[in-house]
């Protein structure tokens, strides 16, 4: 299997992309499938339908996939909950995994290069669907396009086949798609929460702060803190710390590589757990992941790091409100480095599938993460699994 690396990736993704904008009509191959297929529509706060539509016929540009199962992200749930991007109705569902069985003629390669046909089982990465300085100037930093779009957050329309929670999806035209046949399902479920994780440690390594020796927090042990931790793992970091309120979250955390664990939930108080985190660290840790969406959490973090260390901030992908610090003791006197991680770039993608790779080849239990599975009919149940945080990662399973 050839061989792609972060060196190359940039100029691999820019040919691709230029490749894409070929606007030369051709005709589709395609394999048999049905003429109708159903998806999962948020049709009001806390209520999923599933709906039966016609299959549209795709066009020379794009791909249809027959979905085998995605993961239920915190973002879908907040979606659900409070529907903050003001979507409804939508089809939700972005770390979704499935197999091509129609593929528009125009469309030969992955983002990396790799041949694309029927059969092949793919994902998605962010898709950019308009120029600006992010994709023309700072190709690097996409993620920070405001003209990047993904799939199972895109509004409603007459395409209907939008999002992963589904039997099908259709790829549109300049689609970042990733050809995984290698992979098995749970792996596939994975890649986009890992993705997450390694941009998370990829900005956390431009600090210059974490080495082999390094003390390390994760702070929240959901499926984001969990896959940190593994990428640390795989990285060679041996000294890591986990805190969170729940025992299973924990023990999983301990399978994976933790040294010590901190439930938050049997000390008095946080000044107390503080200090037992600084005895077993000699003082304070070099560099810490907040991984919650608890703005309490986003303002005690800093009390774990020693003078001199650093914070990767990754834990808030929607507005939960503001956070509580003290930029003389917590910051300034300290000389904290802190980056913000948000989402992933094309380039993760390909570090995620080596991470994936790495951590199985080593005996890291990921795929351990995926603890409930659910039908399309059950996704309002899905929903609630995860807002009562039961298990680790949920999924969908199109079974």
């Amino acid at each position: 299997m050839e061989k792609y690396t972060i060196n190359n990736i940039e100029e691999i993704v820019k040919q691709v992309m230029a490749s894409l904008q070929n606007n030369e009509v051709q005709v589709a191959s395609s394999v048999g499938h049905g003429k109708s297929g159903r998806v999962a529509y948020l049709v009001e706060k806390q209520k999923i339908e599933v709906k039966t539509y016609d299959i549209p016929e795709i066009t020379d540009d794009e791909v249809l996939v027959k979905i085998e199962g995605c993961g239920v992200c915190g973002t879908d749930v907040h979606e659900y909950k409070n529907d903050p991007f003001g979507l409804i109705p939508v089809v939700l569902g972005h770390e979704g995994t499935g197999e091509i069985i129609k593929i528009g003629k125009n469309v030969t390669k992955d983002m990396v290069g790799k041949p694309l046909r029927v059969g092949d089982k793919v994902v998605t990465s962010v898709t950019l669907a308009g120029s600006d300085e992010f994709t023309t100037l700072k190709p690097e930093r996409a993620n920070l396009s405001s003209k990047a779009e993904v799939y199972g957050l895109l509004p409603d329309d007459e395409y209907r086949f939008n999002g992963w929670f589904g039997d099908y999806i259709i790829l549109r035209k300049n689609s970042s798609i990733f050809n995984v046949s290698d992979m098995g399902l749970d792996e596939r479920i994975l890649i986009e929460p890992a993705a997450v994780a390694v941009h998370a440690v990829e900005r956390a390594k431009t600090t210059q702060l974490l080495r082999f020796d390094s003390k390390v927090l994760i702070q929240g042990c959901g499926p984001i803190g969990l896959l940190v931790l593994t990428v640390l793992r795989t990285m060679g970091i041996q000294n890591i710390i986990a805190i969170d309120g729940d025992d299973q979250r924990l023990g999983y955390a301990k399978d994976l590589g933790a040294d010590y664990t901190f439930n938050f939930k049997n000390y008095k108080d946080f000044e107390t757990m503080c200090d037992a985190v600084h005895e077993v660290t000699d003082g304070g840790v070099d560099f810490a992941f907040q991984c919650t969406g608890v703005p309490s959490a986003a303002g005690n973090i800093y009390k774990f790091i020693r003078r001199g260390g650093g914070l990767c901030e990754v834990g808030f992908f929607v507005d939960n409100g503001n956070a509580t610090i003290n930029p003389h003791w917590d910051f300034c006197q300290k000389e904290i480095t802190v980056v913000g991680s948000w989402t992933y770039t094309f380039k993760d993608y390909v570090t995620t599938l080596d991470f994936l790779r790495r951590a199985k080849g080593i005996g890291l239990p990921v795929e351990k993460l995926i603890t409930h599975k659910f039908s399309l009919d059950e996704l309002n149940e899905a929903m609630e699994v995860n807002m009562k945080l039961q298990g680790i990662k949920v999924a969908y399973v199109n079974r």
